[in-house]
């Protein structure tokens, strides 16, 4: 696990695709990790999670060390001033560059996943987000692009379920109708929020793995 960050107050880290963002009995998570860390660094911290990455999804987190600091970071989310961008690439291609998708989502917890709907009832709750299209590219007769997007809500599976929605899934995400790809290509490659403490604002970038990114 990589480090990008690290003081009293906070860490910031890289989880890895394929580790939970929740504790596991197997120990094959980020928290687990972190415990690892602070014990080998001879620090006395718990890690505080703050958001969620899906299990097959890897890329930029943050945790917050103490209560106090959490409390604060999770009143900054409430706002929307944890500011989060990921890339993906998708299966086909938007129908414009750039824009905004915003969907009323259903979560079904039964079957873990998320659906488009359109009306307000119980459980419904909004989500948007804002994408561009940097890139498209060929592979084995399939159109891939590759996209940049900035989340507005943290819903479930929010990113997945919007562009799987316009028939354009995510490149690997078989649960939301891709059918190439054994992998998520989701990454959560820059954050940016002002301390908890010191109202300094912190950027932090990470560029995704080896894989489907490197044909673009």
């Amino acid at each position: 696990m990589e480090i990008l960050y690290d003081d009293n107050y906070i860490t910031v880290c890289v989880k890895e695709p394929l580790m939970l963002s929740e504790k596991s009995p197997d120990g094959n998570d980020i928290l687990s990790h972190l415990d690892k860390y602070y014990a080998e660094s001879r620090q006395n911290a718990t890690a505080y999670p703050l958001h969620r990455l899906d299990f097959g999804v890897g890329g930029v987190m943050v945790f917050a060390k103490s209560r106090d600091a959490a409390a604060k970071m999770s009143e900054l989310i409430q706002k929307g001033k944890l500011d989060k961008h990921y890339l993906a690439v998708v299966i086909g291609k938007p129908e414009k560059n750039f824009g905004t998708y915003r969907d009323l989502l259903f979560k079904d917890s039964k079957k873990n996943k998320s659906f488009v709907v359109q009306r307000k009832r119980s459980g419904v709750r909004e989500a948007s987000l804002d994408y561009e299209v940097i890139k498209t590219a060929e592979k084995d007769t399939l159109t891939l692009s590759l996209v940049r997007i900035r989340l507005h809500t943290g819903r479930s599976h929010q990113i997945r379920v919007q562009f799987s929605s316009r028939k354009t899934p995510l490149y690997g995400d078989r649960k939301y109708g891709a059918k190439a790809g054994n992998s998520i290509a989701l990454w959560s490659y820059r954050l940016a929020f002002t301390h908890p403490q010191t109202n300094e604002l912190m950027l932090f970038e990470k560029s995704p793995p080896k894989g489907v990114w490197d044909m673009f």
